[in-house]
């Protein structure tokens, strides 16, 4: 696992998102409805909603677990050229996905299976791959900060 010790900021999350797009099959935006109202968030939701795989009422998702039976509107994306702008138009640095400007917590998946996590509110992520050009891919970007993790 590479964690991301720094908040990629313009060309990194850039360049972070292109890699993303080319290796993950699908990506996943969160609106927590206890963070007020998503009616704000329609506009945005209609430029995307063409790479829309599907939207589920969720309590769990790749880097949060809501208490209280709370749940989020989960939307799963496609990775395809309309999302990747949209993504890039919208934000530029990953964290910038919070509410209540913008959907929380932007996490990519290949094969169903988690590849970038991010929990915005704590800044905090990480790629999980042992893939080696995977790996060499991530560290190329230029000054994206990272350092590598083993689980126990």
């Amino acid at each position: 696992m590479l964690v991301i010790d720094q908040n990629p900021k313009g060309e990194q999350y850039s360049k972070l998102i292109d890699l993303a797009f080319e290796i993950c099959d699908e990506f996943h935006l969160v609106l927590r409805k206890d963070m007020g109202s998503l009616k704000s968030f329609d506009p945005f939701l209609k430029k995307l909603e063409s790479s829309l795989k599907e939207m589920k009422e969720q309590s769990e998702w790749a880097s949060t677990i809501l208490g209280d039976n709370q749940t989020a509107k989960v939307y799963y994306y496609y990775t395809d050229e309309n999302a990747k702008s949209i993504l890039k138009e919208f934000a530029n640095s990953l964290y910038d996905w919070e509410q209540p400007n913008l959907p929380e917590d932007l996490s990519f998946f290949k094969n169903g299976e988690e590849w970038l996590v991010t929990s915005s509110h704590e800044e905090e992520s990480y790629i999980e791959t042992e893939n080696d050009t995977e790996i060499k891919r991530i560290l190329s970007i230029p000054e994206l900060k990272v350092h590598m993790e083993k689980w126990d």
